[in-house]
């Protein structure tokens, strides 16, 4: 059984850095993300929080094309942030550790310690190097909301069926 794969691998007239699609976010966070069409419904953030699950179980992932390169990276930060999360962790701790670890030491692709540099191509310069990084900011932001929300959605405490996959890591590899 193939790996589930990004539906934005043919968006057509997207910036992409590093091998990463700017792609329009639905946010109110702040930052250089493309605004997005407001009849979207969802976005990339939902497709990885809906995949991370299956893709969890995947030791092999063909690329096939930028959308899944964002997709990767959004897998690898929901399992970071699963790891930060215990039992017993309430939501309103999860969302202040989770929203710390979001802005603070912000990886892209095209750096040494990023666990999969190898698949992504370098980036150009300095310039679009702070604007990927700034993206990807931006999208842990988000990512850290819904996820919480998700993970607190019956509200007594974290869902037993996320924080089960805090040891299940995609391809074998953690962001750290």
């Amino acid at each position: 059984m193939p790996a589930y794969h990004s539906s934005y691998n043919s968006a057509d007239g997207v910036r992409v850095i590093n091998g990463i699609p700017l792609l329009p976010l639905l946010t109110k966070t702040r930052g250089p993300a493309p605004y997005a069409d407001p009849s979207m419904t969802s976005d990339a953030i939902d497709e990885a929080l809906e995949l991370f699950r299956p893709n969890s179980f995947f030791k092999n992932f063909e690329i096939k094309g930028s959308g899944d390169r964002l997709l990767i990276y959004i897998i690898l930060f929901i399992s970071q942030s699963l790891n930060k999360l215990r039992a017993t962790t309430t939501q309103a701790e999860a969302t202040k550790v989770l929203y710390t670890l979001a802005v603070t030491n912000v990886v892209i692709p095209a750096d040494a310690s990023f666990p999969l540099s190898s698949m992504y191509p370098s980036v150009g310069d300095k310039m679009e190097s702070d604007l990927l990084r700034q993206y990807l900011q931006q999208v842990r932001q988000e990512t850290v909301q819904r996820l919480v929300a998700a993970v607190y959605a019956d509200g007594a405490g974290p869902s037993k069926w996320w924080l089960c996959f805090q040891k299940r890591h995609f391809m074998g590899k953690v962001m750290s």
